[in-house]
């Protein structure tokens, strides 16, 4: 099976968790996608989801195929939200952020009874590190707000460089929020919650790209088929 084959066995095999009557969080990414054009197969067969987007481009997908879309003004918790990650360890604690959307991805994750991820064999990591670890900042100051972000890396013993995102033109990727994102490469995050603390005590930091705690199930396609796995002591926040 190629990688995009594995995606959407991921996305179909987590489907099934979709109800009748849900307030459904959609995902932003590559895997996400597949995602959402199985829940607009459940729309048009009659299914009736309320759903809210976790970006604007999942957002215009929804529209385009007829899905209803709220807010969390509206409806203030979820029934599940289901995305992708960028990196996913045996605790399910994830690295997102690759497409830019994390701060909305997070925000949506805590605000559902239940976070299910789907990935691909090639995001199941023993450790987190290996994908660089996005970093949400605001514009204003942000020649500190990098200074001091590469301060916690040194404290934790990052072992590549911090890099502004940029797009294919060269110009720095803004967030839906209006924010830029700094990529720091740690190589191996042996000590999360400590860095996620440090993270956020930085005050040009918005969010960082570090899911701790977050996911409940996570559906992992590879070669030989897909797998779930639960987190240890799993239940509904």
């Amino acid at each position: 099976m190629d990688l995009e084959a594995l995606k959407r066995a991921a996305a179909e095999a987590a489907i099934g968790e979709v109800k009748d009557g849900m307030r459904l969080g959609l995902g932003t990414g590559s895997t996400a996608r597949y995602f959402v054009d199985l829940v607009a197969e459940c729309v048009a067969a009659g299914m009736q989801l309320v759903c809210v987007a976790t970006s604007e481009a999942t957002a215009a997908q929804a529209r385009a195929h007829g899905i209803a879309l709220s807010d969390l003004e509206t409806l203030d918790r979820l029934d599940l939200v289901v995305d992708g990650a960028d990196e996913i360890d045996p605790a399910l604690n994830l690295i997102k952020g690759g497409g830019a959307a994390l701060l909305r991805e997070k925000i949506v994750a805590a605000a559902s009874a239940r976070m299910v991820v789907i990935a691909d064999s090639t995001k199941d990591v023993p450790v987190l590190g290996r994908f660089p670890l996005p970093v949400e900042v605001n514009r204003f100051g942000l020649a500190p707000t990098r200074r001091q972000v590469l301060e916690v890396m040194r404290a934790f013993g990052a072992a590549g460089g911090l890099d502004l995102r940029r797009d294919k033109a060269g110009a720095p990727v803004v967030t839906d929020g209006g924010h830029l994102l700094l990529d720091a490469s740690f190589g191996r995050i042996s000590a999360p919650e400590a860095l996620s603390d440090a993270l956020l005590a930085v005050p040009g930091v918005v969010q960082h790209g570090l899911f701790l705690g977050l996911c409940s199930t996570a559906y992992i396609a590879g070669p030989d088929g897909v797998t779930r796995r639960d987190r240890p002591g799993n239940l509904a926040r």
